[in-house]
């Protein structure tokens, strides 16, 4: 499981979880210094549009950043599923449009299944399938014909 998950599996923690005495690009690092096939932090850190603030250490970060260097560090992988624990909740509106945004652009430039877990109802907006759960369990299911851009999104 601990090789399935490291080859195949991306994570968003909803408080970043970046190592302190780290720059962005080395917590980007710590994840490509163990994946198969991972492309290179800096390539990790444009997607997300912080190759300008990559030898900065998250002290130095807005909080948008940081979870763009998480993003950028569950990415870096190249994972078939990346899992987003409430991406949006410690931002404001609209650097959470921003951090959609990185996630939509990664699920399709990488064709990376991308599960977002949120409290946010506006948020399903956005996905093409939306799984309401309960209690741990799947208790409705809602396909979206026509998704719309994070920016479209307001809360």
């Amino acid at each position: 499981m601990t090789n399935y998950r490291r080859d195949n599996v991306g994570f968003v923690f909803q408080f970043y979880n970046l190592v302190p005495s780290l720059t962005a690009r080395e917590n980007v690092a710590l994840v490509t210094e163990i994946a198969k096939n991972p492309m290179p932090p800096e390539e990790a850190l444009e997607r997300v549009g912080l190759v300008p603030r990559m030898n900065h250490f998250p002290s130095q970060l807005s909080g948008g950043e940081q979870q763009r260097v998480a993003i950028a560090r569950a990415i870096a992988k190249k994972p078939n599923v990346l899992l987003c624990d409430e991406p949006t909740g410690a931002l404001d509106s609209k650097t959470g449009i921003g951090v959609l945004e990185a996630l939509v652009d990664i699920n399709s430039e990488l064709n990376t299944t991308t599960l977002i877990i949120t409290h946010n109802a506006e948020i399903q907006r956005i996905a093409h399938r939306v799984l309401f759960m309960a209690d741990g369990k799947i208790v409705d299911e809602k396909i979206n014909k026509k998704p719309v851009k994070p920016s479209e999104v307001s809360w």
